[in-house]
């Protein structure tokens, strides 16, 4: 298994999990917001939302970091979490913002891309 797509694999899963605390924890809180681009009124009225998005974010990320703890045993593993990652991706950039799929989608599609070859 190729260093760079682990590297890759290990960064898109720590994206997540950062995007996890956004959504989960700092949602209405200023950084959360910042991120997000979102009022203090629709932050506090969408909390309850942005939270169980962030915790699917977080099941993407402990499936990747579970692909890497098994090694080239887990090659499949890291190939189906990288491939719903950028399924997501595209769906977040065609139906809420373009900048999503710099964000989320072209890096699993690099990890894709690093794993396959």
């Amino acid at each position: 298994m190729s260093t760079a797509a682990n590297v890759v694999v290990a960064l898109v899963g720590a994206l997540h999990v950062c995007i996890l605390v956004l959504e989960m924890f700092l949602w209405d809180k200023p950084a959360g917001r910042r991120a997000f681009g979102q009022t203090r009124e629709f932050a506090t009225a969408t909390k309850v939302l942005a939270a169980n998005q962030g915790l699917y974010n977080g099941f993407l990320a402990a499936g990747l970091l579970w692909g890497l703890s098994l090694g080239d045993g887990g090659f499949g593993v890291k190939v189906f979490f990288l491939a719903c990652v950028l399924v997501a991706g595209l769906y977040g950039a065609a139906t809420a913002s373009r900048k999503i799929l710099f964000i989320q989608a072209l890096p699993a599609a690099i990890g894709l891309g690093l794993l396959l070859a």
